[in-house]
């Protein structure tokens, strides 16, 4: 049976130069009536944690929850998936340095994290909790050992941790989803929150 997963794979194959009969498909069958284009997988990760923690089925509500890998390829996707392809209502999260691609990209609504998702989630937590969900997950270890570069000296705290989740493959994934489900539901960084309401 196909699944919203099969339909997020269609479009990044025709994204890529594939065909977009299979794509077109699955949107009619599911069917898909919105996309959130987020530039990576860490953002993935978040949105869908949020979402879990508000009872909602994202992909039964027909929407695809998409990492483009990377904010340059939104034009491409908003072509394929906006009006001038598919027709589907599209928002997405970006980073503040990556708000011109977005804006060029898509004229409908998006959300804008100051810096980006994990230095949102930062502060939303403080700090404390960020190194108590750090020691929770085993990775104290090596967040003193990060720490101790030179090149972290004159660094905040917050900066260091922000890095940190960005040191090693699958970090930054993992601890969307963490450092989501950790959140106070009155904490929830407003692009996030912004974002998940408006779905």
């Amino acid at each position: 049976m196909a699944d919203m997963g099969s339909f997020r794979d269609a479009v990044v194959a025709w994204a890529a130069g594939g065909p977009g009969d299979p794509a077109r498909e699955l949107a009619a069958r599911l069917p898909v009536r919105a996309v959130v284009l987020l530039e990576g997988p860490s953002d993935a990760a978040a949105v869908g944690a949020l979402a879990a923690s508000r009872g909602r089925d994202l992909a039964a509500d027909g929407v695809c929850v998409l990492p483009m890998g990377g904010a340059m390829s939104i034009g491409r996707f908003a072509r394929l998936l906006g009006p001038p392809g598919l027709g589907l209502r599209l928002t997405g999260l970006c980073d503040e340095a990556e708000r011109p691609y977005y804006a060029r990209g898509l004229q409908q609504g998006f959300f804008v994290c100051s810096a980006d998702l994990e230095d949102e989630l930062i502060r939303a937590l403080g700090v404390t909790r960020v190194e108590e969900l750090v020691r929770a997950e085993g990775d104290l270890r090596a967040l003193k050992t990060f720490l101790r570069q030179p090149a972290q000296r004159g660094r905040t705290s917050q900066q260091q941790l922000r890095r940190f989740l960005g040191t090693k493959k699958g970090r930054k994934i993992h601890y969307g989803r963490v450092l989501v489900e950790a959140l106070d539901p009155d904490r929830v960084p407003a692009p996030l929150d912004g974002l998940l309401a408006g779905l």
